[in-house]
């Protein structure tokens, strides 16, 4: 058996093939592999614990069946950082912190979603501290559910735009 890694799926409700085929995959690795570690931007956005989007219904509900057989690690990435507690209880998921240092077959392994080392993209840089500070996030998800979606498509549109002070 082994550990299995994945990372930027950016599941979302445009991307329906992909999310079944995320549902496939669980199905198939249940009680097959050691753990499955998915290193952050699961989905496109994450907009808070209380989204209850048609699209996530099926992946959380998988996401839950799978962990039941197999232990299921998710860090947060720059597109999925307001997963919660409420993120956990749905998926079955133990939530871990970037970066996070991975024991196993007799090595050490420091595993990062990577986001942190982009370190020449400064407004990124500012962003990312700004959005991890609890105090910006609970501002945040005080917010209605509805501008949130808003806000996270706003940011979406930004960030594919081009840009020549991205690094």
């Amino acid at each position: 058996m082994s550990h299995h890694f994945i990372s930027d799926l950016h599941l979302s409700e445009d991307t329906p093939a992909l999310c079944q085929l995320f549902t496939k995959t669980l199905q198939q690795w249940q009680g097959q592999i050691d753990s499955l570690f998915i290193l952050g931007d699961l989905f496109e956005y994450w907009v808070g614990d209380d989204d209850d989007s048609a699209f996530l219904q099926p992946l959380l509900a998988a996401m839950q069946q799978f962990s039941r057989h197999t232990p299921l690690q998710v860090m947060r990435g720059n597109r999925d950082f307001l997963l919660g507690e409420g993120f956990s209880q749905r998926s079955g998921a133990v939530l871990l912190e970037d970066p996070y240092l991975l024991q196993a077959y007799g090595q050490r392994y420091l595993l990062s979603h990577g986001d942190a080392l982009c370190t020449a993209d400064t407004a990124y840089q500012q962003f990312r501290a700004m959005s991890r500070n609890p105090a910006w996030q609970a501002a945040m998800l005080a917010r209605p559910l509805a501008e949130r979606h808003a806000i996270a498509a706003q940011a979406r549109s930004q960030s594919e735009a081009p840009s020549s002070s991205k690094a």
